[in-house]
C-alpha cells in the first residue's frame, strides 16, 4: 500500500509540475512578441521598461560587469582571509 500511495503521489506532484510549466509556457510572450507589444502599444512607458534592461543598453551593460568584477573580488578577498569582514575590515576590536 505504501508503494501505490508513493507512486500517485508523484504522479500527482509531475502532473502539477506539468500544469504549471505548460501555464507559464502559454502566458509568457516570446521575442516575436514582445517586439510585436512594443510596435502596437501607444503607452511608451512599456517600450521604456524593456529599453532601461542592463542588457538593452551597451553602456549599462558595461558598468554591470565591472560592479560584478568589484564584487567577486571582495567575495574573493574575503575567502583567502580567515578574518570575520562582518565585523569591520581591517581587524577592528
Amino acid at each position: 500500500m505504501s508503494g501505490m500511495r508513493t507512486v500517485l503521489a508523484s504522479i500527482g506532484v509531475f502532473g502539477l509540475v506539468s500544469v504549471g510549466y505548460g501555464m507559464w509556457a502559454i502566458i509568457s510572450p516570446g521575442e516575436d512578441r514582445k517586439r510585436e507589444i512594443l510596435k502596437l502599444c501607444p503607452d511608451a512607458s512599456l517600450h521604456l521598461i524593456f529599453q532601461n534592461l542592463p542588457e538593452a543598453n551597451p553602456v549599462r551593460m558595461e558598468e554591470s560587469r565591472k560592479r560584478n568584477a568589484l564584487v567577486l573580488q571582495v567575495l574573493k578577498d574575503a575567502a583567502e582571509t580567515s578574518d570575520n569582514i562582518a565585523r569591520g575590515y581591517g581587524g577592528q576590536k
